[in-house]
């Protein structure tokens, strides 16, 4: 057993300690009170003999493990924002309408132009890779790629799609501006 105030000197190190572990100061408050009384609780574990600054560092991060165990365990485990938004749907009829009338706009551009929006645009493809696949230099794929996207944008403008609002602006719209 030790005296109890031989824990006021190892205070001072004890603070520095858990603020390493906590990174926080009220939390390095916290753990070093309980860390006081637990030694305080459990002083006739003590060896005499022994280092007591190993000994209340020894308690002083179990202790902060448990706690940080029991956060990691809890706070995960039972957050329900996961689950509320797993659930939760977007409207998509705005979405539905728009890729309808990109559709409908898209049947009426010349077969390479649909082809070279839908390669590059749809599938993703890179240039080259669409170059490859058309058996043209990339230069034509970019030239073509430009024609399409203009040809589709006069598809879509509100005068000729009095319905459509936010097509063109929408962050949805990455497709047709993505290799721009």
């Amino acid at each position: 057993m030790f005296e109890p105030s031989a824990l006021i000197p190892e205070t001072v190190k004890l603070e520095r300690f858990a603020l390493r572990l906590t990174r926080n100061k009220a939390d390095a408050d916290d753990l070093v009170q309980s860390t006081l009384l637990r030694a305080l609780e459990k002083g006739e574990q003590f060896q005499e003999g022994t280092d007591l600054f190993k000994w209340t560092a020894r308690i002083m991060f179990n202790s902060f493990v448990s706690q940080y165990r029991r956060k990691t365990k809890f706070e995960s485990q039972y957050d329900p924002s996961a689950y509320i938004d797993s659930l939760s749907i977007m409207p998509n009829q705005e979405d539905a309408m728009d890729l309808k009338t990109v559709n409908t706009a898209m049947t009426r551009l010349s077969a390479e132009h649909r082809e070279i929006l839908v390669l590059v645009c749809i599938r993703g493809l890179r240039y080259e890779e669409a170059a490859e696949r058309l058996a043209l230099p990339v230069g034509t794929v970019r030239s073509r790629l430009s024609r399409a996207r203009s040809a589709l944008q006069r598809e879509l403008a509100p005068e000729k799609q009095p319905h459509l609002t936010t097509l063109l602006n929408s962050p949805h719209n990455f497709s047709l501006r993505a290799a721009a």
